[in-house]
């Protein structure tokens, strides 16, 4: 058996993509090129790869063991590459860094300076929920991901870089955005807005609510952070969200933090990565910074979890 390096990069578009026609597409070849490859690979191996039910085809017991291979070929590949090129420097390269939805708004500007430093580097961002951050890191589709809670699944691991306390907005002009010390019991008669399910802070708000043995009233399910800012600034409903996505509005006086009990919820981000995944020069130098220098991008609220 000698499959080509060529023959599993058009097997892995095709099985990812469920379908010739798309890999073609996104492969910039032909599907009698595609189909070829996939024909040739089966021919090596010994072995059917796929089959086809109607018009989809699904991976055979045989495909999905090459899928798992494959990817780990592919990785090993790509970390030779960029080790390759990391002999010449942080000069060149490419570096793909997914963060929480929540977390956009410092690791942009964390980015903006890093890619200034090394201006070589071919940058990718992705800004997507936790459920969709774990799925990268475990099928390796990324280099570093910034989180608000650390990975529990075997094989990633984090490690905290910043304070990421949770509070309680409210628009400005609702009744307990001037009270003082509200009993966390009180916030069972307002109708929370949350994010969408796989969302980290929604995660973390439920569990505190439940843990202190108050049943939330849940109103509006939003897909991002804007969207909630603006829907409680409308006098929708209260939020928890995290300090790094208000602090333009707070300082334009347009939402109003509420004084309640048991918040902030101090948690902090985290740096994760896979476990076995050897980082490159360009995303060790990019860990390197944002362990350094992620403080310099936020403000904290007062006095922060580590008492700085």
């Amino acid at each position: 058996m000698n499959p080509t390096p060529r023959q599993l990069q058009v097997f892995e578009a095709v099985a990812r993509c469920q379908s010739y026609t798309r890999a073609a597409r996104e492969l910039f070849l032909t599907q009698p090129a595609v189909s070829m490859q996939i024909g040739q690979l089966e021919t090596a191996i010994g072995l059917p790869l796929f089959e086809q039910i109607g018009k989809k085809i699904y991976l055979t017991d045989a495909g999905r063991e090459l899928q798992v291979y494959g990817r780990r070929l592919a990785q090993l590949m790509g970390e030779l590459e960029e080790v390759m090129e990391g002999f010449k420097g942080v000069k060149r390269g490419r570096l793909a860094i997914s963060v929480a939805t929540t977390a956009n708004h410092f690791a942009t500007r964390i980015l903006a300076d890093f890619s200034k430093r090394y201006s070589g580097l071919a940058l990718r961002l992705d800004v997507t929920n936790r459920e969709s951050l774990l799925r990268q890191l475990q099928n390796n589709e990324c280099d570093l991901v910034i989180m608000g809670q650390p990975p529990e699944e075997e094989g990633l691991k984090a490690e905290p870089f910043l304070p990421n306390p949770l509070m309680v907005i409210a628009s400005v002009q609702h009744p307990l955005a001037t009270m003082r010390k509200i009993p966390l019991a009180r916030l069972a008669d307002e109708t929370l807005l949350v994010r969408e399910s796989g969302s980290g802070t929604r995660g973390a708000a439920q569990r505190f609510f439940k843990q202190h043995g108050i049943r939330i009233r849940l109103g509006m399910e939003l897909r991002s952070s804007e969207a909630i800012k603006q829907a409680v600034e409308a006098g929708l409903g209260i939020a928890v969200v995290s300090w790094h996505t208000v602090e333009l509005e707070l300082q334009a006086s347009r939402l109003a933090v509420l004084d309640v009990e048991g918040f902030p919820i101090k948690r902090h981000w985290y740096l994760a990565q896979n476990r076995d995944k050897r980082l490159a020069p360009a995303a060790k130098a990019f860990k390197d910074y944002v362990l350094k220098y992620a403080r310099k991008y936020v403000s904290l609220p007062g006095r922060d979890e580590d008492g700085d």
